[in-house]
């Protein structure tokens, strides 16, 4: 960690715009593609000035649909200083593509990110949080640095472990580790299922729910995982709405009365990460592991 830090957090927002809607979805009805257009007219703008004014700089998992539909909103993140990093070509579901076609797709958003920015991007976010059995051979082949898709721990990076054999009877076998440094994520800091509003939803949460249940995760962060990071995944086109903006500020608000509070991207934090005292899969927990160390 920094000097006088204590706790990292990463407000990073999936830009998804149309795509979620036509990726994950499958679906194309103008009401739902007018939701993701207000998160990039209204809930990127209202991001960026909240960020701006508490501090933060973090970043956005942005598909290569995002930027080329609403490409001025994208720059504007790129401008105030963000990190842009890959989330999918439109957002596909990506445990239903074989083989060849994550392979390509995860080649055609490098060939987008670089040509459209100019920039290659350090890490990626997979659509929908979830993966196939080769996803994260492939970003170690392709030169990812780090991923944040899986829920293996809660507030510290690690090298995770596909499950390479099922066996209800004799337990499951692991592979080795990934090269990749994850940075984990989960439902419960995601706003989308609980705040993201459908038609009788099972899911929806008052905001007042979803804020105590935020607070009580920062504050046993704070509190027993010293040096330790909460990743959070945001999306403008939910948490951009009025009501759940004031969540979010409420939710900072509380954050910054603490002292010891680093907002990285999360290539930032990776670049702070160093594995010599980290903990394996059998090994005690280290519970300071940010250090000012480049991971290799």
């Amino acid at each position: 960690m920094p000097e006088g830090k204590r706790l990292a957090i990463s407000l990073g927002p999936d830009f998804d715009a149309h795509s979620v809607w036509m990726g994950t979805f499958r679906a194309t009805s103008q009401s739902l593609l007018s939701r993701g257009e207000f998160g990039a007219e209204v809930g990127v703008p209202r991001l960026l000035e909240t960020f701006e004014r508490y501090g933060i700089t973090t970043t956005w998992s942005v598909p290569t649909h995002t930027i080329q539909t609403f490409r001025t909103a994208v720059d504007t993140i790129m401008a105030a200083g963000h990190e842009i990093a890959a989330h999918g070509v439109y957002h596909e579901f990506v445990p239903k593509l074989d083989p060849a076609e994550e392979r390509r797709l995860i080649e055609l958003q490098l060939q987008l990110h670089e040509r459209l920015l100019g920039v290659r991007p350090c890490g990626y976010r997979s659509p929908a949080l979830d993966v196939t059995d080769v996803t994260l051979a492939l970003l170690a082949e392709y030169g990812f640095d780090w991923d944040s898709s899986l829920m293996g721990r809660d507030f510290t990076p690690y090298h995770p472990r596909m499950v390479t054999h099922l066996d209800l009877e004799q337990g499951n076998a692991f592979g080795p580790e990934s090269r990749v440094l994850e940075f984990p994520v989960h439902w419960s800091l995601d706003d989308f299922p609980e705040l993201e509003s459908f038609k009788g939803s099972p899911l929806m949460q008052s905001n007042q729910a979803v804020l105590e249940r935020w607070k009580d995760s920062f504050d046993f962060a704070y509190q027993r995982c010293p040096g330790g990071m909460m990743t959070f995944a945001l999306h403008p086109q939910t948490i951009g709405r009025a009501h759940n903006m004031v969540m979010l500020e409420r939710f900072l608000d509380h954050v910054v009365g603490h002292d010891g509070i680093w907002f990285p991207t999360l290539s930032e934090a990776f670049d702070a990460w160093s594995d010599a005292d980290s903990a394996g899969p059998d090994s005690s927990p280290n519970p300071t592991n940010l250090e000012s160390t480049r991971h290799v």
